[in-house]
């Protein structure tokens, strides 16, 4: 495509990260136009078509990716439908970006690979989007320029605030699990902080702390996992459903010359009031609150990438391996015993 003209996007899903990446692309990403929208939903076609001006609206992914007048495609549905999309997205000539995690196992995962090696000149792109967040950018530089020494341990967690409404519980039979759809942005940010290190053995566990509606499917609101990784290095994992407080996403990196935290406390700035009742600071609410810029620069990078200005951030086997460990977890709790991963 030419260098001046802008990217055609459209998009599929619209549910609440869906409606916050389609503003992000209609109103602050560069070099691109959002020219259509996809869903079962009438109600969010409606809502494209009212607050974005989209006049291209589909409830049928197989006709919106076939779509002569689009370039590339967003896709912000259900987990359980990425693999399948992304693959006919790409055999349509689409590029394509998925948000996380690329699909429920390695292998429809290593499906995708195989698909989008056969198409070299599409992008595709998963949305881990805390690799675009400026603090962790700024940490894994860091860790890059040697001043650390060599990071052998990696403690992160994703503990999202109680939501008493119960959409976790609803959503928990189709997310794969609290580590697929909450450590998994664990997991890509400890290879990529440890140097993109293969997986060898895994370990979890946990409990429901309040919802106990989880029990049926086997979920949990509350999780730990380990993974050892080729070459020593060491990573632990902490998951919750059920902080009072607010979000609190925090990595911790420990190298043989020193360590780095990123997002620990959660403060939403850095005014501290002090009276009667003690001392405290507001939190974070939200991930969307919390990583708001970088779901900006995230979706800038996908846009770039595509218009052939930059190279991709992650690759589909960064996002294959997330799966990969995500889904040892998941085994290991079920069975109480260590995973081996082959």
């Amino acid at each position: 495509m030419s260098a001046a003209a802008p990217l055609r996007i459209g998009i599929a899903g619209l549910g609440r990260l869906g409606r916050r990446h389609a503003e992000t692309l209609a109103f602050r990403t560069r070099h691109c136009r959002l020219v259509a929208a996809c869903s079962p939903v009438a109600s969010e076609l409606a809502w494209a078509r009212d607050k974005l001006g989209i006049t291209a609206l589909h409830e049928d992914l197989d006709r919106f990716v076939r779509d002569a007048k689009l370039d590339a495609v967003v896709l912000v549905t259900p987990t359980s439908l990425h693999a399948a999309q992304a693959i006919t997205a790409l055999e349509a000539g689409k590029h394509v970006f998925v948000e996380k995690p690329l699909a429920l196992d390695a292998a429809a995962c290593e499906q995708i690979e195989a698909v989008a090696a056969r198409h070299p000149q599409l992008v595709a792109m998963v949305g881990f989007v805390r690799r675009f967040d400026p603090s962790y950018v700024q940490a894994h530089a860091h860790l890059a320029s040697g001043a650390l020494g060599r990071p052998f341990l990696v403690r992160s967690q994703t503990c999202d605030q109680l939501d008493p409404s119960g959409f976790f519980v609803r959503f928990a039979p189709t997310s794969g699990g609290l580590f697929m759809d909450c450590s998994v942005h664990d997991i890509d940010l400890a290879r990529w902080m440890l140097g993109n290190p293969r997986a060898t053995r895994a370990f979890a566990s946990g409990t429901i702390a309040v919802h106990e509606d989880l029990a049926p499917i086997g979920d949990i609101d509350n999780g730990l996992g380990i993974v050892e990784f080729e070459g020593g290095a060491r990573a632990v994992f902490y998951a919750s459903r059920t902080f009072a407080h607010g979000h609190e996403p925090s990595t911790e990196v420990i190298g043989t010359a020193g360590k780095l935290t990123v997002g620990v406390g959660a403060a939403r700035d850095h005014v501290v009031v002090s009276d009667a009742h003690g001392v405290r600071q507001q939190s974070v609410g939200d991930f969307f609150e919390r990583f708001s810029q970088a779901f900006e620069r995230e979706m800038q990078a996908f846009v770039d990438a595509c218009r052939g200005e930059r190279q991709a951030p992650l690759t589909l086997h960064d996002a294959t391996e997330a799966t990969r460990i995500a889904q040892a977890l998941t085994r290991s709790l079920q069975s109480g015993s260590p995973v081996t991963l082959v």
